[in-house]
Order: C-alpha cells, then sequence, then structure tokens
C-alpha cells in the first residue's frame, strides 16, 4: 500500500486536487498500484478550523506518508490572521527536509500557438529550475519596526553542496548543462553561492556550467529559452523566475513542481496560486495539478504509470480540450474527464498528437 496524503488547501486548491486524486485512483484501480489517499487539513481552511495553518495531526500525517499532494494555500481572507496560511507552507518544507523544489517549463509541440512568446523563440524550449527551498531570505530572521524592516538571507555551503548536487545529477539524464544563477556581483550570499557551485561542478566533468547573474537571466530565458537546460538557484530567485517562465508554455496553471529532501516523502503541487477569485467556479486549469501527480509517480518508482498519464494530460491538450486561461470553454471537471477518458482508450502514445490534431478532434472548446 502506498500511502498518498492530499491537502487541498484554499481557493480552487480543491477544485484542481480533487481532478488530479480522480486521476491517479483511475490508474491505481486499472495498474494495480495500491494507491490510498487521506484528506487533511492545511492552509487557511486549517486556520479556521484549528487556529493553525498546519495542525499537528496533518504534520504527523504527513511524515507517516509516502508523499503529499497539495493544492494551494492563501487568500485576502486570512490577510490579518495572526499566522497566514503561507506560514504553514514554509513550515512543512522545513519540518519535511524539502530543500530542493523541481519546477519542469517546457512547450508542448503543437502548442506554441498559446505561448505570448513567437514560436521561432518558445520552440523546443524545456527547463528545469532547481530552486532551494528551505534556506535563504524566507527563512532568516525577520525584524518589524513603526519605520524599517529587515530580513536575512543566510546560506551555509552544506546548504548550496547538496541542492549543487541535485541540479548536477539532473543534468546527467538530459541536456547536461547547468546555469547557475545568483547576484555575485552585489551580495555575499551569492559569492559563496558561486564559488561553491563551481566547486561541486568539479565532480560532474560531463556537465557544462555557466554562471549568470539573476537580472541578465531573466530577460535571456524570455528571449533565448532554448540556451537553458537545468537552471540552479536559491530560493527566492528560483521562486521568480520559475513563475516567470510560466510564460513559455503559455498558462501558469498548466506546471507541476516536486519539493523533494534526503529520503522522507516528497510535496507535489501545482505553482499557481490559489485564485480565490474564480473559487468555487469550476473553471480553474487542473493541468498544474495531474501534472503533479505525474511527478509524484515518478519520485514513488511508477514512472510508467507516470507516463501514461503525462501522455494522456497532453493529448487532453492537443486535442483542443483547454480551460479559460488557455483560450477554450472546458470546466474544471470537463478537462479531468476527459483527461481519464484518454487514459482509458490508450490515445497515450506521442505519435497519436499528429493525428489528433488532424482529425480536429476538440471535445471541449
Amino acid at each position: 500500500m502506498i500511502n498518498i496524503v492530499v491537502l487541498p488547501g484554499d481557493g480552487i486548491g480543491p477544485e484542481v486536487t480533487a481532478e488530479a486524486v480522480a486521476c491517479l485512483r483511475q490508474l491505481s484501480t486499472e495498474r494495480d498500484l495500491g494507491l490510498r489517499f487521506t484528506e487533511h487539513d492545511f492552509g487557511g481552511v486549517a486556520i479556521d478550523k484549528h487556529g493553525h495553518p498546519l495542525p499537528e495531526a496533518t504534520l504527523e500525517a504527513c511524515r507517516n506518508a509516502d508523499a503529499v499532494l497539495l493544492g494551494a494555500v492563501g487568500g485576502d481572507k486570512w490577510n490579518d490572521a495572526a499566522v497566514r496560511p503561507e506560514a504553514g507552507l514554509l513550515r512543512i518544507r522545513e519540518e519535511l527536509g524539502l530543500f530542493a523544489n523541481l519546477r519542469p517549463a517546457k512547450v508542448l509541440e503543437g502548442m506554441q500557438d498559446i505561448s505570448p512568446l513567437r514560436p521561432d523563440i518558445s520552440r523546443d524550449a524545456d527547463i528545469l529550475v532547481v530552486r532551494e527551498l528551505i534556506g535563504g531570505i524566507y527563512f532568516g530572521e525577520r525584524t518589524r519596526g513603526d519605520h524599517s524592516a529587515s530580513d536575512l538571507c543566510t546560506y551555509s555551503r552544506d546548504e548550496i553542496e547538496r541542492i549543487a548536487h541535485v541540479a548536477f545529477r539532473a543534468a546527467t539524464h538530459r541536456r547536461q548543462k547547468v546555469t547557475s544563477v545568483d547576484k555575485a556581483n552585489v551580495l555575499a550570499t551569492s559569492k559563496l553561492w558561486r564559488e561553491t557551485v563551481t566547486e561541486v561542478a568539479k565532480s560532474y566533468p560531463g556537465i557544462e556550467l555557466e554562471h549568470m547573474y539573476v537580472d541578465a537571466c531573466a530577460m535571456a530565458v524570455m528571449t533565448h529559452p532554448r540556451r537553458f537546460d537545468v537552471i540552479l538557484t536559491e530560493n527566492l530567485f528560483g521562486d521568480i523566475l520559475s513563475d516567470e517562465l510560466s510564460v513559455i508554455g503559455g498558462s501558469i496553471g498548466l506546471l507541476g513542481s516536486a519539493s523533494v529532501g534526503s529520503g522522507g516523502p516528497g510535496l507535489f503541487e501545482p505553482i499557481h496560486g490559489s485564485a480565490p477569485q474564480i473559487a468555487g467556479l469550476n473553471v480553474a486549469n487542473p493541468a498544474g495539478a495531474i501534472a503533479s501527480a505525474v511527478m509524484m509517480l515518478d519520485e514513488l518508482g511508477l514512472s510508467d504509470s507516470g507516463r501514461l498519464l503525462s501522455s494522456a494530460l497532453d493529448v487532453t491538450l492537443l486535442e483542443g480540450c483547454r480551460t479559460g486561461d488557455l483560450g477554450g470553454s472546458a470546466t474544471c471537471t470537463e478537462f479531468g474527464a476527459r483527461v481519464r477518458e484518454n487514459l482509458r482508450s490508450g490515445l497515450t502514445r506521442v505519435d497519436a498528437y499528429r493525428e489528433l490534431i488532424a482529425m480536429n478532434r476538440g471535445c471541449c472548446g
């Protein structure tokens, strides 16, 4: 039995997570995967029920799980709360030791038309951001007075080494290149970052390493995205760059992520927020949550099932079933149902894409 803790969270989180879980349940039944799901309160909904975004019962369940699937947290409702929902997210990452956040961004062949970038720029873009997740300014000491405030950014050599190894190992299975992003011309932490990454690179002689300042990288990922393979960076820079990279594919609603550590359960979530303004309207895009489920299957050693789900998701998009953020009219539940239909019908081969497009089998507009 594989125990999956589900944290639907706030806003559109429950809607998109429900579609991802339904896909996983179908796969588990058809392929006898033995997935078992339990839901727990997390984020703003947990504040309302328990007074804290990460109740101890939820944390204990996550510690004992094989993986955690998260929807989204936050919303204006809790802006004045003593502890905001996002504090629960920071704490669960720290408590589970999830120091590496993996965020892939790519353009699906056949969907260049939805990217705001010109097809000649976006075509074949395929980038993995490896973001350090439990250090840096988000976890540093904070002070706040009436007229001043400060946030401390701290990194140790050990913290940089362990995330650098994740990036270099990932590059060995991709296109053999790591771009380390920092601000070493200004920041002391970035100077240490650059020195340490350079040392770690010596253990990977087959991998090309380049260093880039974060401001230059922010421009280059939009103008020349194909030059990048794996982007390695610290917490704040990685948060910003990975959201920027969502532009390449056409919508932040398409992208999933994995947060992993050194042996414990990983946490898998779409990179979008809780979008409370559309919560309950059944218009959210569940593709990012489903993509996160694919990454979860890979991490659990169920890569064959992950490929089936990934292919079904791609086919659904390519045949024209798209939610409003992608210019379509499919609802959240319609999109999820279509992914599951494609799973059942076996339309999961890459060579089926062109056939589907040619047949113009748009299901939902």
